[in-house]
């Protein structure tokens, strides 16, 4: 059991780490954006619902990076700037996907209780993560040999 467990890891090591690296990210986007929406900022405010869905964006992107980077694609590129800025283009295309959806639910169709916060923020982050893990393969951590 040991093994065959080892084997699919090993076959499947680059999602596998992508969806750990992809939970924890969730985990500080999910936990900044709910301090804030249940502590100081009022999900029912348009503007204050996105100043907390920006403010977990850059706190997950910045950690997603750094994951990413090392425990997922291994990349061993040395021109930091153009992978970053990489990167974060693509992080602000999700950026926006995740700002449009909780602005539907939570605005739009007028469902900005608590539960209902909850379960756009849930629905967006699976959209976004699976965004986000294409854009990383075939644009950002794209090796050569690809």
């Amino acid at each position: 059991m040991k093994d065959k467990i080892k084997e699919i890891y090993n076959k499947y090591q680059e999602i596998i780490n992508y969806l750990i690296v992809g939970v924890l990210t969730t985990v500080v986007s999910v936990a900044v954006k709910f301090g804030l929406l249940f502590t100081i900022l009022d999900a029912s405010s348009k503007l204050q619902l996105q100043v907390a869905v920006i403010i977990s964006w850059i706190c997950a992107v910045a950690f997603a990076y750094l994951a990413n980077r090392i425990f997922v694609f291994h990349s061993k590129n040395k021109n930091y700037f153009k992978e970053i800025m990489a990167f974060v283009s693509g992080r602000i295309a999700t950026l926006l996907m995740d700002m449009f959806i909780m602005w539907f639910i939570c605005n739009l169709l007028n469902l900005n209780t608590d539960i209902w916060v909850i379960i756009a923020t849930l629905i967006s982050q699976v959209v976004v993560t699976i965004a986000n893990y294409i854009l990383s393969k075939l644009f950002v951590f794209k090796k050569k040999d690809d």
